[in-house]
């Protein structure tokens, strides 16, 4: 009988386990979601071109998601009704960091410009 609920503590105890999302995911869905907010609210139409980068090798990670950081500051929200979600999902962004230690030879700069758009879709393509 002891057996069979150790059994049974265990099997619980490990199928609690597998099925727990982590908190790297939930962050990165997190931001996914918010990417998509700002896809809907962000100003297309006279805005700046942004410097976008595109699938960006296992090395140059950090340098791209610092480039997209720089990026979100200058974005700007289509309608001053979106004002405080936009504040608020650019916050959000803001607050991620990546580590990586790769050396990159590649700048912000030696990424084409593209759209707030197309800068907002390449982002999320990062992301997933």
């Amino acid at each position: 009988m002891k057996r069979m609920i150790i059994f049974c503590m265990l099997f619980f105890c490990s199928t609690m386990v597998l099925t727990e999302t982590s908190r790297r995911t939930l962050k990165y869905r997190q931001i996914h979601k918010k990417i998509e907010q700002l896809e809907a609210m962000v100003k297309e139409k006279d805005a700046e071109l942004l410097h976008t980068p595109e699938n960006p090798v296992e090395g140059c990670l950090y340098t791209a998601v610092s480039c997209f950081k720089k990026g979100i500051q200058k974005l700007q929200p289509a309608r001053s009704q979106d004002n405080p979600m936009f504040t608020k999902a650019i916050r959000i962004l803001n607050t991620w960091t990546y580590r990586d230690s790769g050396a990159c030879e590649s700048t912000c700069e030696s990424y084409k410009k593209k759209t707030p758009k197309e800068f907002l879709n390449s982002f999320a393509k990062l992301i997933q």
